[in-house]
């Protein structure tokens, strides 16, 4: 049974732009009386949609990419102006969805074949992947496209209904997709969107008619969401972040891992959930690796994401930043030392968005620094004398979304990722995500999984076909 319905009232939000601490958007939520109206249409379609063959369903998400894709300069600008990413990288977004977005069609008749097992005779037997019904998908505002298109896609794909509640800070990208799927000609009621409080959100996910959930976001977050659900024998996907570790061995090569690694800690001013929160340096390296670690980051241009020449923009809003800016202060009581002169940027002021890059030394797992997620553009770098010293360290922690060993000697390092704990292990790159792989975490990083044809089983369910000839 739905939920008898209340009469709630709601308030309009606003999405304030990290540029320049502007009024971007405002515009009322939808209330409870939308969400019943999107449920029915969505029960209403999925009946229908289910049953259109593959190819077609192929066709119309081709053809909503390509819709996606004619817009990418405006996209770039809004994701810029909505979340604060410099424009010369914003662009970078929609060839990652692209590339996402392709091969979950591409690969889609293999992962949802059926599966035939051995012959037996006088029977006939088979498994089908068939889809869950209404996925409800809650996406972030860091990624926002990249976030959002591991779940939709998919999720069509395989024939189910999908209502989209995307972040308050990035509404435009949930109108983009509703766009794209509409000059598609996606049939009324496969694709929609909501704005949703977050009471409200629970109550979507709570809802009789929501046969899965998907979200990324935080573990307040997730924990959340088990309890919407928790009256529901449905499952879940949770991408709940990291604290994503790197250890860079005695063999690296050391100047291809320090850009590499600078880069894993400062894009997207350190707010995404695979970026390089933490870094452990085998000792015979470690002071050529932090002072070129030092060089490369003092040359970062921070400033106004708009202006060409800006390769660090603002943090989504001043609390973010002013969060990192209290995790470096309590690190620095606790004996940590900064190695970077914020006054190097001098767009780098207290009481906004903007912050500076920061490099932390000195540091231990006593410190918040190293164990919480900061998700910001401050990285702390310790010294080790051994790989099983380093493997601790990496594993010493709540979560478990990737990590990253750098080393010449593929065997060697290939033998220490087995014992890493996390869902994706990397060998000399880091802070990317491969379609063909399973997107998947450990520990408080979440459950489930997206992308590669593992993504298409969490989207649906086996189901069994007996025959016996009489």
């Amino acid at each position: 049974m739905t939920q008898p319905l209340q009469k709630i009232q709601t308030v309009g939000f606003q999405t304030i732009s990290p540029v320049d601490d502007s009024v971007y958007l405002e515009r009322p939520f939808n209330d409870r009386a939308d969400i019943d109206a999107a449920l029915n249409r969505a029960k209403a379609a999925q009946k229908k949609w289910k049953k259109i063959p593959l190819k077609e369903k192929q066709a119309y998400l081709t053809k909503a990419l390509e819709a996606l894709l004619s817009k990418s300069g405006d996209i770039a600008e809004e994701i810029t102006l909505q979340m604060g990413r410099p424009l010369s990288q914003s662009a970078g977004e929609l060839r990652g969805l692209e590339e996402r977005a392709r091969y979950m069609i591409e690969i889609a008749p293999h992962a949802l074949a059926d599966m035939v097992p051995a012959t037996k005779e006088g029977f006939k037997r088979y498994i089908k992947r068939v889809p869950l019904g209404v996925i409800a998908i809650l996406a972030p505002w860091n990624y926002p496209y990249l976030t959002s298109v591991n779940g939709i896609f998919p999720a069509l794909l395989a024939g189910n209904c999908v209502v989209l509640k995307h972040s308050h800070q990035t509404p435009l990208v949930a109108d983009r997709y509703a766009e794209a799927f509409t000059v598609a000609g996606l049939p009324e009621g496969v694709f929609q969107t909501l704005d949703l409080t977050h009471d409200d959100a629970e109550f979507l996910m709570a809802d009789s008619r929501v046969d899965f959930v998907n979200f990324t976001g935080s573990v307040k977050g997730g924990h959340a969401v088990q309890k919407a659900i928790a009256d529901k024998f449905i499952p879940a996907g949770l991408e709940l972040g990291g604290k994503d570790p790197a250890y860079v061995r005695a063999d690296a090569d050391l100047d291809y891992a320090v850009e590499n690694l600078v880069d894993g800690a400062f894009f997207n001013s350190g707010q995404s959930c695979c970026g390089i929160e933490r870094i452990y340096v085998h000792e015979s390296l470690y002071d050529d690796f932090v002072a070129g670690f030092v060089t490369l980051t003092k040359q970062y241009r921070l400033g106004n994401p708009m202006k060409p020449e800006t390769n660090l923009g603002p943090m989504v809003r001043t609390e973010a930043a002013d969060f990192v800016r209290k995790e470096i202060a309590k690190a620095l009581t606790q004996g940590a030392k900064s190695l970077i002169d914020e006054s190097l940027f001098p767009d780098s002021k207290a009481g906004t968005p903007y912050l500076a890059p920061q490099v932390l030394v000195n540091v231990n797992h006593s410190m918040s620094i190293m164990t919480e997620e900061n998700f910001g553009p401050v990285v702390g770098i310790m010294k080790v004398s051994s790989d099983e010293e380093a493997i601790a360290l990496i594993n010493d922690s709540e979560y478990g979304l990737t990590a990253s060993l750098w080393t010449r000697d593929m065997a060697a390092g290939e033998t220490l990722a087995q014992d890493v704990e996390a869902g994706t292990v990397f060998i000399n790159r880091c802070d990317y995500l491969d379609p063909a792989l399973a997107w998947t975490g450990v520990k408080n990083s979440g459950r489930g999984c997206t992308l590669s044809s593992i993504g298409f089983e969490h989207m649906t369910r086996p189901k069994s076909f007996h025959f016996k000839e009489c």
